[in-house]
């Protein structure tokens, strides 16, 4: 009797995790999201305007990270913390890079590990600008109720904040490849995201939209706090300068966190209604235009730095000024630079000798 409990044993614990040698293409299949095998026109147009948009992303963002690094207006906490945003943005813009290069029919040769990972990329980088709004909120909440433009937090301080973002980051992006995925529960099977199990869904969206819900009442009680105190105190306490710094910087920030809130709340949207198991709602038919707007974000943080902050805008310049000055000295043909050289040295050489002469004559005289 026992070999035969033992052979179905066997069976039910082979039964629990069907889909683990299953390829992509059969969660697709059953979840009614079609892969084309051929190359389609919108294929083409995906990844012929996708990695253009993808690298002018990791320029733009890069160039932030510069500008906050050479100019020393920038060495305080608020704009280290906006630094890390561009961070997250550049990130994900490698994100959206590499699923642009593993999507439409490059999607069937993909292996669970690789889809998995795919989808990582993308959950950390939304997760590490989500923590890091947050903690830009919370900076700001620091520095406005105390009557200061920028927060007393050390330069140790900061950096142990950005290195818990990016762990809850990567912790949040690892927790579908660990195990909380569809792989072996087919039935919580999701549409938007067919490895994805639908459960997962809906904590992550729930969990980013109450986020954002904290930081914008936290925003609205800066705003209201400021506009009651500017019309008594807050002139008083700061000059005009600061005052107006203060001001354009709650501004900036503030944008910066309203663009993050329209290009990710139809996104996350979609993926809770998905998790939900919505099937009235068409979440595949919007899924597309949903992702573009999210990748549009990571473009539109840098333009905000760049009409908002005039030192910003300079810094940006200068960056920009000196790499072009830079490649136009390389151009430089050598037999010029050596025939200016000559001529300098000459010209040293001759009003050395007319001062030696000068001098010599006084001499002579005395």
């Amino acid at each position: 009797m026992a070999c035969p409990m033992l052979n179905s044993s066997m069976s039910i614990a082979a039964d629990v995790c069907e889909g683990r040698e299953k390829n992509v293409s059969f969660f697709y299949a059953i979840r009614n999201k079609n892969i084309s095998a051929d190359w389609k026109t919108r294929d083409f147009v995906v990844v012929g305007l996708g990695v253009p948009v993808c690298i002018l992303i990791l320029l733009a963002n890069l160039l932030v990270m510069v500008a906050i690094i050479v100019n020393r207006r920038f060495h305080f906490p608020i704009y280290y913390l906006l630094g890390n945003m561009a961070a997250a943005d550049l990130f994900a813009g490698i994100s959206y890079l590499n699923l642009i290069f593993h999507t439409g029919p490059w999607t069937i040769g993909l292996t669970q590990n690789q889809w998995l990972v795919r989808g990582a990329l993308i959950e950390m980088s939304l997760t590490a600008s989500v923590v890091n709004l947050l903690a830009v909120a919370w900076e700001r909440h620091q520095s406005i109720f105390t009557m200061q433009l920028h927060s007393t937090m050390s330069n140790r301080r900061v950096l142990m904040f950005i290195v818990g973002i990016w762990v809850i980051a990567i912790i949040m992006g690892l927790v579908p490849t660990m195990g909380w995925n569809c792989v072996c529960h087919i039935e919580g099977c999701s549409t938007v995201a067919p490895l994805y199990s639908r459960s997962f869904l809906v904590f992550w969206a729930v969990l980013n939209l109450l986020t954002f819900s904290i930081m914008v009442a936290i925003y609205t009680r800066i705003f209201v706090y400021v506009r009651r105190k500017s019309q008594s105190t807050l002139p008083y306490m700061l000059n005009v300068r600061q005052n107006d710094t203060l001001v354009g910087l709650m501004k900036t920030v503030s944008m910066i966190l309203g663009a993050f809130v329209i290009c990710w709340t139809p996104g996350l949207v979609i993926l809770l209604l998905d998790g939900l198991k919505c099937t009235s709602c068409q979440v595949l038919k919007y899924e597309k235009y949903c992702l573009v707007l999210a990748e549009c974000n990571s473009l539109v943080n840098p333009i905000i730095y760049s009409c908002r902050d005039e030192d910003m805008r300079n810094t940006f310049k200068r960056i920009l000024c000196f790499l072009f000055r830079r490649d136009r000295e390389q151009e430089v043909e050598p037999n010029t630079i050596t025939s200016d050289t000559l001529k300098s040295e000459r010209l040293l050489m001759e009003k050395y000798s007319d001062n030696y002469n000068h001098n010599h004559r006084e001499r002579r005289s005395i």
